[in-house]
């Protein structure tokens, strides 16, 4: 089989799978970039290289080019992540005997550190929105949440009123894989909630909406975020997980212990929670100092 009419077949499998366009489009152009390599490569015209002619050398080879590139490591996994999939997908359904990707090691990851911004510039911030304003409010209340609650911005974007419990001051929030939990808000989340929807004459039961009247998308609120930060006069770059960073750093530098932080981000795995402890080091640091008798005495 030729490697054009078994790259239809992935296509095709994959849309199958209800993957989202994006992730099809990704997976694409992964394994036609690996097909282009081997064409120049090897000086083999593309639509002549069949399947079997592919071997480990080679993926090998294409992955020794990225690296002469200086492309991360955490792009070369998951193109390797990719050609994993598409060939574990023509073994499978008989197309090909041999996975040439079988043997090879995903490069491993050094964990990247999360961002996280600091108690007097995230006081900046949220003293930065409008509220005499339905749009301001509305922007007041996306920071609260995605700093009040760290929600993830689709869960904010996801939210509806019915979703607000202000009797109780809980969230039921939908994370990753439609999993449900309650997350509690802040007062000031509270305020901010009661005093947008008293503004608002739109009834769609989204709760945050653009100025047209329909959902706030995840792309907006990026961009209000951007807006406020220029505004705030920040200088780095603020995305919205950047927020949800700050809530559990700030929770566990003020005491919380890590299985409720994990609790409140809806972590399956202590495992991811655990990369914020190395944020509170100072603050650990600088307790030790000062309450330990013989740190104390030094």
């Amino acid at each position: 089989m030729l490697v054009d009419d078994a790259l239809a077949l992935f296509d095709g499998q994959l849309k199958t799978q209800n993957r989202s366009e994006n992730t099809v489009i990704a997976y694409h152009n992964d394994i036609v970039q690996f097909l282009n390599f081997l064409s120049k490569e090897k000086r083999i015209d593309l639509g002549e290289i069949s399947l079997e002619e592919i071997s480990v050398e080679w993926v090998r080879s294409f992955l020794g080019d990225l690296t002469d590139q200086g492309l991360e490591r955490k792009s070369m996994a998951r193109k390797l992540a990719t050609l994993r999939s598409f060939f574990k997908f023509l073994c499978k359904d008989g197309y090909l005997d041999h996975n040439p990707v079988q043997r090879i090691s995903s490069p491993k990851l050094g964990r990247k550190l999360p961002e996280f911004l600091y108690l007097e510039q995230m006081e900046k911030l949220l003293q930065t929105p409008d509220c005499t304003t339905v749009l301001g409010t509305r922007d007041q209340v996306i920071l609260e949440l995605l700093y009040g609650s760290g929600l993830r911005v689709s869960e904010l974007a996801g939210l509806n009123q019915e979703d607000v419990d202000q009797d109780q001051m809980l969230l039921r929030v939908r994370g990753k894989g439609q999993k449900e939990r309650l997350v509690p808000m802040t007062k000031y989340a509270l305020e901010a909630i009661q005093a947008y929807l008293s503004m608002r004459e739109n009834s769609q039961k989204a709760l945050l909406l653009n100025y047209q009247g329909s959902r706030l998308s995840v792309r907006s609120i990026r961009r209000i975020l951007d807006k406020l930060t220029a505004e705030a006069g920040l200088p780095q770059h603020i995305h919205p997980h950047m927020l949800r960073h700050s809530f559990a750093t700030h929770l566990l530098d003020g005491g919380a212990d890590l299985r409720s932080v994990q609790e409140l981000l809806g972590h399956a795995s202590l495992s991811s929670t655990q990369i914020y402890t190395h944020l509170t080091r100072e603050h650990l640091r600088q307790v030790y100092d000062e309450t330990h008798p013989r740190a104390k005495s030094s």
